[in-house]
């Protein structure tokens, strides 16, 4: 095989090679990054997530059991899952039929992804459901913002 020849192959060897692992790397880049920005917490009782952690909303009762709570720390994303004493709403919710409610931002395995499709209150910032005594809320960026980014 002449020199040419092999370093043409040689040189296209590498380039497939190369084009293969950015085909490999760069999805599981934009995965890390967009999960490292990322927090998800459980809690006994809501007393504790709001003990634990100032951005959980206040609303939350004390008494909510079984608290799963995500965030994104570049942002107002927030989920929030916890189980009510009595599955209703907590008091400061307002009914808000036909709420056209924007759809999570980040997502968990707990949270269902049909989320969007049942808000039926709003909690301050936070769009919101009861599903028995579960309550599913989450909160946007840009209401998170509007309302003071707090």
């Amino acid at each position: 095989m002449r020199r040419t020849t092999l370093a043409l192959t040689v040189t296209a060897a590498l380039l497939a090679a190369t084009a293969l692992a950015a085909l490999v790397a760069v999805p599981a880049a934009g995965t890390w990054l967009d999960s490292r920005h990322q927090q998800t917490s459980a809690f006994d009782t809501g007393a504790a997530a709001k003990a634990s952690r100032a951005s959980v909303p206040r609303w939350l009762p004390d008494d909510a059991r079984s608290v799963r709570y995500a965030m994104r720390t570049t942002g107002g994303e927030r989920l929030l899952k916890a189980t009510l004493p009595d599955g209703a709403p907590p008091a400061p919710c307002t009914a808000a039929p036909g709420t056209a409610a924007k759809a999570p931002a980040i997502g968990t395995d707990w949270f269902p992804a049909d989320a969007r499709d049942r808000a039926a209150v709003r909690c301050g910032a936070y769009y919101a459901y009861t599903d028995g005594d579960t309550l599913y809320a989450w909160q946007d960026n840009a209401d998170w913002i509007r309302d003071g980014a707090n």
